[in-house]
């Protein structure tokens, strides 16, 4: 039997874990035993945006359940494709499932889901990079790395987007739910190229937020109308509660240069959209700064830099991830109730799997 966790698509706090039988391979199609994979927020966030942005078209099932995908890694244990052979170990996202079959091509640095159902998906989301093509690959590092990668990823292409456009003239960057891993990532890029940013946290996580060192200042939620409202300003909005966001913007009104739209760590506000001045919350879609930055550097050029940034940054992670990993449905169903309640802490990293040992 196989099993997947699912999520009930309209109740996120439902959920269930789905078996079905092992079905034989076609023409083209790969099989991965998926081994183990990360659980942030940002997954919180695919299962709150899954219609508005396809990522319940990952990973197809009945409704009104669905798959949230998550970032880990998986082996190929068969392959009924001539150019892909049993034995690769990629990293991707997968379902949180114990084994993934897809219709596969091969790529110099592993395979690509062609699957009719992901013809629309950036590739970005579709690539499984072989272990064995990534000249910083290590296995005691691959927690870090699937908690990490694509969130830091996110992270960075957002400040350069902001870089690339002067900051929109603004001098500081202020970042809301400061505490989650993809803001941390991007307070610690503005850091890395001198700029001013302030993290917007809950008055629980704001020693963690401070004690990082990346923010330039730390405040509390109810803390915004200490800030200079006159000071041009632009918001990154990770907690996707529309409440909050609105208070910024009317807070700082004309001042506020620009306002970016990324998570959904609060996520029972999202979709929230009281009215606000200020210029209308943009959503940041990474792809497309890739794409950007494709034509600008040279094709693969933005994925050198972030990998090399990412070294760096998970160094620094060193200093404060705790990662947790366990084994088993009722394990994977405490870790994403944590998320969804928001009691997992800050400096917690989970990581799960479903393979029976």
């Amino acid at each position: 039997m196989v099993s997947s966790f699912q999520v009930n698509r309209s109740s996120i706090r439902n959920t269930r874990l789905a078996e079905h039988e092992r079905r034989d391979l076609v023409a083209g199609e790969v099989r991965f035993s998926i081994d183990h994979f990360a659980l942030t927020s940002n997954n919180v966030t695919y299962a709150v945006a899954g219609d508005m942005l396809d990522y319940w078209g990952f990973f197809p099932t009945d409704l009104p359940w669905g798959h949230v995908p998550a970032m880990g890694y998986g082996d190929v244990v068969e392959s009924s494709n001539p150019d892909i052979a049993s034995g690769m170990r990629c990293f991707g996202f997968f379902p949180m499932a114990d084994e993934h079959i897809l219709t596969a091509e091969a790529t110099e640095t592993g395979l690509r889901d062609i699957g009719t159902h992901r013809a629309e998906h950036a590739p970005v989301y579709r690539q499984f990079a072989d272990v064995a093509h990534d000249p910083a690959y290590a296995r005691d590092r691959e927690a870090q790395v699937a908690l990490l990668r694509g969130l830091f990823m996110t992270g960075w292409l957002a400040e350069d987007l902001l870089f690339d456009n002067d900051n929109f003239g603004a001098e500081a960057t202020l970042i809301t739910s400061a505490s989650s891993k993809t803001s941390i990532a991007m307070a610690w890029t503005v850091h890395q190229r001198g700029g001013s940013s302030v993290g917007l946290t809950s008055e629980g996580n704001r020693a963690f937020v401070e004690a990082l060192g990346c923010y330039s200042e730390v405040l509390a939620y109810d803390e915004i109308t200490a800030l200079d409202p006159a000071r041009r300003t632009v918001v990154v909005d990770m907690a996707g509660n529309g409440r909050l966001l609105a208070a910024v913007h009317n807070h700082f009104g004309g001042a506020l240069a620009y306002s970016m739209a990324i998570g959904g760590s609060h996520w029972e506000s999202f979709g929230d959209r009281p009215k606000m001045a200020g210029p209308a919350p943009v959503f940041f879609f990474a792809p497309g700064q890739i794409e950007k930055r494709n034509a600008d550097w040279g094709s693969g050029e933005p994925m050198r830099r972030v990998a090399q940034a990412f070294d760096s940054f998970v160094e620094f992670t060193d200093e404060w991830l705790d990662v947790q990993t366990d084994t088993g449905p009722n394990a994977l169903v405490e870790a994403w109730n944590g998320l969804v309640d928001g009691t997992v802490t800050p400096a917690t990293g989970l990581m799960r799997s479903l393979t029976r040992p």
